[in-house]
């Protein structure tokens, strides 16, 4: 499947609510890829609405939350790029059955969670997260191999990153009290339950680095228990700038049959980046198998804005029901980030004396 068989049947417009990098890097260069209509764009910094309404062609900038509800198209989708900490606030401001995009994550922690899926119900917004990962062009790819069954059946996910990551890109991220787990291994583990389901139980541990002093965790091991047959396990070091060497990220789909191998170039050097590799290995059939590179256009950044923008779309103009990304699904990887956290503060089983 290619990201563009993702599009909606009818395009609708599009309003902007932050503009910050995220929308920049992503969600509107993602838009314009799709030929996505944004009619208008707000930032409480009215300057940085100016600057990206110039370079993205964005007719409209609105003064303020409240007149961009006001004045918006009747069947506008609302894209909302702001921190965690106002998402709620800014919900409120919505027209009861609104269409909602919201930037990850689902609030600071799953208190916030359940508080905006309760507004979201409320409210009747079709709200969707974007957990953009999984409509990433070499997840659409990998899909298709484990869909035609060349992989056999799916039982074993290793996901492990070893970079460095300019974490100072984003301010905000040092007054957070959470940032590796919930601001990058989230897609991780959102990745997870799109193949497994929800799993038993978390076994987590994230740490600090005196590298990056300032921030909370940034290294985390999680291991996310589906019984005595599945394995999905995370490993992230967002630290090791000891040269590209050694440096990694990948996300490798083991089956009974085969596997698939995904390198995450976007990652590496971010946000330079590098080119994906999608490879595969199937023994159906094949006494002596071999890898096989995938071609695969596009990448995560900004290609797969495309899905979690589309699936929106598609529900308000009733091709579907509810979003895959809706926040009733989400609530379920923000459950998973919590436990992560709670096993992390509650430690390992200590040896006996």
């Amino acid at each position: 499947m290619n990201f563009m068989d993702l599009l909606p049947q009818t395009k609708l417009p599009i309003v902007v609510i932050g503009a910050g990098s995220i929308v920049t890097d992503a969600h509107l260069p993602a838009y314009k890829i799709a030929s996505f209509d944004v009619v208008g764009i707000f930032d409480i910094n009215i300057e940085k609405a100016k600057v990206v309404a110039k370079k993205f062609g964005i007719s409209v900038i609105y003064e303020s939350l409240e007149q961009l509800v006001k004045l918006a198209p009747k069947d506008a989708v609302f894209d909302m790029a702001l921190p965690a900490t106002e998402i709620i606030t800014s919900l409120e401001l919505l027209p009861d059955g609104a269409y909602v995009l919201i930037q990850k994550p689902m609030g600071n922690d799953f208190i916030e969670a359940k508080k905006i899926l309760q507004l979201v119900r409320r409210k009747k917004l079709v709200a969707a997260m974007n957990f953009q990962l999984r409509y990433a062009p070499f997840i659409l790819a990998a899909n298709e191999i484990i869909d035609k069954g060349l992989i056999g059946e799916l039982c074993d996910i290793e996901i492990s990153v070893n970079i460095y990551s300019p974490f100072h890109l984003w301010d905000f991220l040092l007054t957070s009290k959470r940032v590796e787990i919930l601001y990058h291994s989230i897609h991780y583990v959102d990745l997870v339950r799109s193949y497994f389901g929800n799993p038993d139980g978390i076994y987590a541990k994230t740490v600090k680095h005196e590298k990056m002093s300032e921030l909370a965790s940034v290294r985390s091991s999680i291991i996310m228990d589906y019984g005595e047959w599945k394995r999905a396990i995370i490993l992230t070091n967002h630290c090791h700038d000891f040269n590209k060497k050694h440096q990694h990220a990948y996300i490798k789909l083991e089956g009974t049959r085969g596997a698939v191998k995904i390198n995450m170039g976007m990652l590496m050097e971010y946000p330079k980046g590098e080119p994906d590799i999608v490879e595969y290995i199937s023994n159906i059939n094949q006494p002596n198998p071999e890898w096989k590179n995938l071609c695969v256009d596009g990448t995560w950044f900004p290609h797969a804005f495309i899905g979690t923008m589309s699936e929106v779309m598609k529900a308000a103009s009733k091709e579907i029901t509810l979003p895959k990304n809706s926040v009733e699904d989400a609530i379920y990887t923000m459950a998973c980030v919590d436990a992560a956290y709670e096993s992390s503060l509650k430690g390992a089983t200590k040896l006996p004396k």
